[in-house]
């Protein structure tokens, strides 16, 4: 962009006296004057719709340089500016993800400290009402274990038998047949009027016993406790 500088200096010829061939303005330097006034606004932008040319700057100090990032008007705002207002929306702390490109943000935002960060592991929201999620950055569960091996413990409930008594007959009017001298195993009771003698068996009380096994549930294995998951690349700016 050329600025104008005035080669003639027309004022100094009035102070000249009359017959002084100085004091005659001369059609080349009006021409000069013009010519330099010309180049220097076909190299100036227009106020509608300018187009620049080379690298413009603002100076330091100007709203463009100095304005908040709240600031939504029509000003103008610099490349220090952006820069300024980018580290606003990425403090130190901030998570940064990108689905395919693996370079560093420092290098992709131009500022700042970054770290790889969650190597492995999704991530989850703070909850200060649970101890597993009440600490910024603590981990914890496993990939391996589909579930912890456990036993169930089983309880086998039965019910007693009650005396009862079971009725045979005999043409046999022995007592105490067929059991030993004394047994209460049978007994002979009076003649039913059948021509058969009705024996009653007396049996104890009892409860069923037995054994109930129930197997280990639950099951272990390598890279099997995965809930659905997508790669990313996941970066932490540091400092």
């Amino acid at each position: 962009m050329s600025d104008y500088t005035k080669s003639t200096n027309f004022a100094t010829k009035d102070a000249l006296s009359s017959g002084n061939a100085l004091k005659i303005v001369k059609g080349t330097e009006i021409d000069t004057e013009f010519n330099n006034i010309a180049t220097a606004i076909a190299t100036k932008a227009d106020l509608a719709s300018p187009t620049f040319t080379g690298t413009p700057s603002m100076p330091t100090g100007t709203t463009g340089v100095t304005q908040t990032a709240t600031d939504s008007s029509t000003k103008l705002a610099t490349t220090a500016f952006v820069q300024a207002a980018l580290q606003l929306l990425y403090p130190v702390g901030t998570i940064y993800t990108n689905s395919s490109v693996s370079t560093n943000p420092a290098t992709l935002l131009g500022f700042g400290t970054w770290t790889a960060f969650a190597a492995g592991r999704v991530m989850v929201g703070f909850n200060s009402g649970n101890a597993l999620f009440d600490t910024a950055e603590e981990t914890g569960g496993s990939a391996d274990a589909i579930a912890v091996s456990h036993t169930h413990t089983a309880t086998f409930a039965g019910t007693a038998l009650g005396t009862h008594r079971h009725y045979v007959g005999s043409n046999d009017s022995t007592a105490n047949d067929g059991s030993e001298s004394g047994s209460r195993d049978f007994v002979r009771n009076a003649d039913t009027g059948n021509g058969l003698d009705n024996y009653t068996n007396y049996e104890s009380a009892g409860t069923p016993a037995g054994t109930v096994t129930v197997a280990s549930a639950g099951s272990s294995g390598t890279n099997a406790n995965y809930q659905p998951f997508i790669t990313v690349y996941i970066w932490k700016r540091t400092a």
